[in-house]
């Protein structure tokens, strides 16, 4: 079991990023309401104030209960908040789907939130944190070329550190389970459509609804089979549940439904990339 930071640890931790954050002139922190950019966001606006602003890039593959859930984190914390819709659709690379998709995602991410930074005289800010370097983000190199900043990383904060600093300062989303973007659900190879991301998200919604707090489902061979995710301690529970889970699924309008007994893991696509996959979290 991991050891639990003291909390002399994890105020100084905290105190890294402020000071770090106090170095910047302002930033528009891209928010997607997660742990990573929860924190960044409430720590630049107590650090900055005015001079920082949160933005929810807004497209298809944002599911609407995480849009949600980041404007409400938004508005309880008292930051400065504005969604804007991100074109990632409209560009071939990222429809196709290949292993760069997420280069392009962030590409297009900057394109709407660069403007509203060099309005601001601001710098770009990310929640990446020290263990996403490790794992496959094409995103990361967009980020790089576009200039922008990852507090996170520049002061060496690991994901359990986010979520113990989180924990401290008496955030919801100390605790939240990770929630990459829709379009990480599709098999690379696959188109990336609105349809098919529309059918993950009422088939994931459906699954919450059973008490899988943490799932995917993985759309396959052009969006005719959904591949289940749960963790493994829950597998049993989903072989229980086959009936319901099949429903989920298929109510969603997948031709087939395949249970992964393997169980969750983060990044779980990337394994046709031949990237080894991080395991849950």
């Amino acid at each position: 079991m991991p050891r639990t930071a003291p909390p002399a640890d994890v105020d100084r931790r905290a105190d890294d990023l402020r000071a770090r954050l106090a170095e910047e002139s302002g930033v528009v922190v891209a928010y997607s309401g997660g742990a990573d950019s929860a924190l960044l966001a409430a720590l630049a606006h107590e650090v900055l104030g005015a001079r920082a602003l949160a933005v929810t890039a807004v497209s298809p593959s944002l599911p609407e209960s995480e849009r949600r859930r980041a404007a409400a984190f938004a508005a309880d914390r008292g930051f400065a908040h504005v969604e804007v819709r991100t074109h990632e659709f409209s560009d071939p690379r990222y429809v196709a789907n290949a292993g760069d998709r997420c280069y392009h995602c962030k590409s297009a991410l900057f394109d709407a939130v660069a403007p509203l930074a060099a309005f601001a005289g601001s710098v770009v800010a990310l929640g990446t944190n020290l263990d996403d370097l490790g794992d496959h983000r094409p995103g990361q190199r967009a980020a790089a070329e576009r200039g922008a900043i990852a507090p996170m990383v520049d002061v060496g904060l690991t994901k359990a550190e986010v979520r113990a600093i989180s924990r401290r300062l008496g955030l919801d989303t100390a605790d939240k389970p990770a929630a990459a973007c829709l379009s990480s659900r599709v098999a690379y190879g696959d188109p990336v459509t609105a349809d098919v991301l529309a059918r993950v998200e009422r088939a994931e919604d459906a699954l919450a609804a059973l008490g899988f707090a943490q799932c995917r489902v993985r759309a396959h061979a052009a969006g005719t089979v959904g591949r289940v995710e749960v963790p493994a301690a829950e597998l049993g529970r989903a072989l229980d549940l086959r009936s319901e889970v099949v429903a989920a699924v298929r109510g969603a309008g997948f031709a087939f439904c395949a249970l992964d007994l393997d169980g969750f893991r983060s990044g779980g696509m990337n394994v046709l990339l031949g990237v080894p996959t991080v395991g849950a979290r």
